[in-house]
C-alpha cells in the first residue's frame, strides 16, 4: 500500500473509530454516534483500490490472519515492541496493508466489493481493539500452507468455523500472489526427497520451475489463481480440480470427499458468492471484543 493510502486510512481510523464506543456487533453500529463512518472508510478504500488492484487480495488476507489470531481484534496491526515480538512481523503477515478492527473487516469487504460498485458481503460493527499481539500466538493460528487436510480442519473447527466453511473461504486465493518458498518444496522436496508432490499437474509444476527456482528464493512471487490473480470470481475452484491449487493446503481440498463435493458445488458461480458472503459474516465475527472489552486504539499500531 503507498504511504498516501496508509495515511488516509489512518486518519480516518483516528477521526472514525476513535469517537465511538462501546455496545455489541451488530449492523449499523455507527449510525447514531458516527453517521458516516462506513461511507468514509468505503470512499477512502475505493480511492486507493482504483489506484492499487492488488489492494483487495492485500485487505482480504489481513482480515482473515487478523480473526484467526485471537480474533477479529485489531491485533494483526499492532507494532512489535522491546520485549514482544507481534503478529504482523510472523512471516505470512509481512506483505500485508494495515488499517484498526472495524476498519479492517470493513476496508476488506470495500476492497474486494470495488469492482463490482455493491457490497459482495455483509459486516456487522462494534469490535474493539485488543492489547495484545504475539507472533506465537500467529505462528500457531494461521493455517500454513503447507497444512494437509486434517490440520487445516482442527485450524478452522478451533475458531467455530466448518469443512464448509474452510472450501469457501479458501476460495479467497482467487486473488493475490504467493512467494515461493511458501510453496517450493512441493516441486523439489515434497517427501525429503528431492522429489515433486505428484497431485500438482505435470504441466503447471514446470510453469512454477520456471518462476522459483530453487527451494531457497523468499522474493519472487506468482498468482494464486493463474489468469485470475485480480479478478474475484470462483475461477479458484477450477485451477483446484485441475490439480493447479498453489498451495498444499489447495490440493488438500480435493483430499476428503466431503470437502471434494463442495468444491464441485462452488463451480457454480451464484452459489459461490452466496457462500462466500455468509462465511465472511461468520469469520468476522470470531472472537470479537465488543462492550466495555478492549479499547478503542488512538493509534493503530501501538495500545493506548
Amino acid at each position: 500500500m503507498t504511504n498516501q493510502a496508509f495515511i488516509l486510512l489512518c486518519i480516518v481510523v483516528f477521526g472514525v473509530v476513535g469517537t465511538c464506543h462501546g455496545g455489541s456487533l451488530r449492523k449499523g453500529y455507527y449510525k447514531d454516534t458516527c453517521p458516516d463512518a462506513e461511507e468514509i472508510i468505503k470512499k477512502a478504500t475505493e480511492k486507493h483500490v482504483a489506484n492499487d488492484p492488488t489492494l483487495p487480495a492485500r485487505f482480504l488476507r489481513m482480515h482473515f490472519h487478523d480473526c484467526f489470531v485471537r480474533g477479529c481484534d485489531g491485533s494483526v496491526l499492532l507494532n512489535s515492541t522491546t520485549n514482544n515480538t507481534a503478529e504482523k512481523d510472523v512471516i505470512p503477515n509481512l506483505t500485508l496493508a494495515v488499517s484498526c478492527a472495524d476498519v479492517l473487516a470493513l476496508a476488506a469487504r470495500d476492497a474486494v466489493s470495488f469492482k463490482f460498485q455493491t457490497p459482495l458481503w455483509e459486516v456487522l460493527t462494534g469490535r474493539r481493539d485488543g492489547r495484545i499481539s504475539r507472533i506465537s500466538e500467529a505462528l500457531a493460528n494461521i493455517p500454513s500452507p503447507l497444512s494437509n487436510f486434517t490440520a487445516l480442519v482442527r485450524s478452522f473447527t478451533s475458531k467455530g468455523l466448518n469443512v464448509h466453511d474452510l472450501v469457501v473461504l479458501s476460495g479467497g486465493h482467487t486473488i493475490g500472489v504467493g512467494h515461493c518458498n511458501t510453496f517450493s518444496n512441493r516441486l523439489y522436496n515434497f517427501t525429503g526427497r528431492s522429489n515433486q508432490d505428484p497431485s500438482l499437474n505435470p504441466t503447471y509444476a514446470s510453469f512454477l520451475k520456471t518462476q522459483c527456482e530453487n527451494l531457497s528464493d523468499n522474493t519472487t512471487f506468482v498468482p494464486m489463481d493463474p489468469g485470475s490473480a485480480l479478478t474475484f470470481d470462483n475461477n479458484y475452484y477450477v485451477t483446484v480440480k485441475q490439480n493447479k491449487g498453489l498451495f498444499q493446503s489447495d490440493a488438500a481440498l480435493l483430499a476428503n470427499k466431503g470437502s471434494r463435493k463442495i468444491v464441485d458445488e462452488l463451480l457454480d458461480s451464484k452459489k459461490f458468492f452466496t457462500e462466500f458472503a455468509q462465511a465472511m459474516k461468520r469469520m468476522g465475527a470470531i472472537g470479537v471484543v465488543t462492550g466495555n472489552e478492549g479499547e478503542i486504539r488512538k493509534k493503530c499500531f501501538v495500545v493506548n
